[in-house]
């Protein structure tokens, strides 16, 4: 999700709006432009004295930002590291706690309650471990980094208008490494823009509250286009004959026509016949399979790394009574510094593969799927060591 532990932004490359934010420098010049600039959008002179008074350079922040080696796991594997019995069996019994809470979330924003409580499992266990990093010095030490201060500097600014609510400590607020807060983990912008005071305290607490944290959550898909009351995934069984190359986020078809080339739910039925899906192979021909809906597609705008939204999304199925999938046997994967090699490869020959950093994304996944076809090979966007050896 974008605001959460796994910061969307965080798997982009540096983009060229950020040569146009303040950046770099001496770290207290750079505070310094901060205070200036703050004072200059109209916060009181002492207000934002006080808020900048206590923050750091973090240099662990930096390291945390450098080091995102999960996401180079495959889906199988991923799924089974994040998914356990205790975050299933947690999740269902605080389905009961707080059923309130979730019934106003389906009756208000139509999202199902295994949607959140996947999020929630995620990123913090259900509220347990929420992060230890000061917020505002993790902000402004990813400012004041010229990688992406375009995504942070922002955050900072909100942050202080929390501040002004009585609702962001600058020396105690703590939260994950890329600056997210609470239950849900979200940013100080998407706070300030979609926090919810869930419990009527008249505060939006994140981190205490779990009513706020839910609805805020909830507010958030909601804004980012979540459509009510309709699915996100759902397993399905392929027929034998299959273009693999209609597979991936690409290409969309409606359900009917999908049932037409002899798609099929592995259990009950797909969803409305007029809705438009893709297939996903998230590890190829050889393991599982899913539709994926519109509101798949609003996960990439809460995190951009595949394998964590397909994990997400496919959690959310489980809580909500899906079965296990089935895994198949997909071909084996590469590792990282082969997938890394492989990007390269497809970078020369004129792909955009979003960056080389040994990571499955949908750019390296589309990349791979072309090349698939036209080397004669089944394209199912699942890259292996015999592709490598072609290339």
């Amino acid at each position: 999700m974008r605001a959460l532990s796994l910061l969307m932004a965080l798997c982009l490359p540096a983009a060229a709006m950020a040569q146009e934010v303040p950046c770099g420098g001496s770290f207290s010049g750079f505070v310094a432009d901060l205070r200036e600039e703050a004072i200059s959008q109209g916060h009181d002179p002492a207000q934002v004295e006080r808020f900048f008074a206590p923050v750091r350079q973090d240099p662990k922040v930096l390291e945390r930002d450098r080091g995102q080696g999960i996401f180079q796991t495959p889906f199988v594997e991923f799924s089974r590291k994040l998914i356990s019995q205790y975050r299933l069996d947690k999740g269902r019994e605080l389905a009961e706690r707080w059923d309130e809470v979730f019934d106003r979330i389906e009756h208000d924003y139509g999202i199902a309650r295994g949607v959140l409580l996947a999020f929630w499992a995620f990123e913090t266990d259900y509220g347990a471990f929420q992060g230890d990093f000061n917020t505002l010095n993790a902000l402004v030490t990813l400012a004041h980094d010229c990688r992406r201060p375009e995504i942070f500097r922002p955050q900072i600014f909100a942050a202080l208008k929390l501040y002004g609510h009585g609702d962001f400590d600058p020396a105690g607020t703590t939260g994950a490494w890329a600056g997210e807060i609470g239950q849900v983990q979200m940013l100080p912008r998407d706070i300030l823009e979609n926090g919810m005071d869930g419990d009527g305290d008249g505060h939006v607490l994140l981190k205490s509250s779990a009513p706020d944290a839910l609805l805020s959550g909830a507010k958030m898909l909601a804004a980012l286009g979540w459509r009510p009351g309709e699915p996100w995934l759902q397993e399905v069984v392929l027929p034998e004959g299959m273009d693999w190359s209609l597979t991936g986020l690409e290409t969309e078809l409606s359900v009917a026509e999908w049932e037409r080339l002899g798609v099929q739910a592995r259990e009950g039925r797909l969803d409305d016949a007029r809705l438009p899906a893709s297939i996903l192979l998230p590890q190829g021909r050889g393991g599982p399979a899913f539709i994926a809906y519109p509101n798949f597609r609003v996960y990439f705008e809460w995190n951009q790394s595949f394998v964590y939204v397909m994990t997400a999304a496919y959690f959310a199925t489980r809580l909500e009574g899906a079965p296990v999938y089935d895994a198949g046997n997909p071909d084996p994967g590469l590792s990282g510094a082969q997938m890394k090699a492989l990007q390269q490869a497809l970078a020369a020959k004129g792909y955009d593969v979003g960056g080389i950093d040994g990571i499955l994304g949908a750019g390296t996944r589309a990349a791979v799927r072309d090349m698939q076809a036209k080397l004669g090979l089944p394209a199912d966007g699942w890259p292996t060591v015999g592709l490598l050896e072609r290339l």
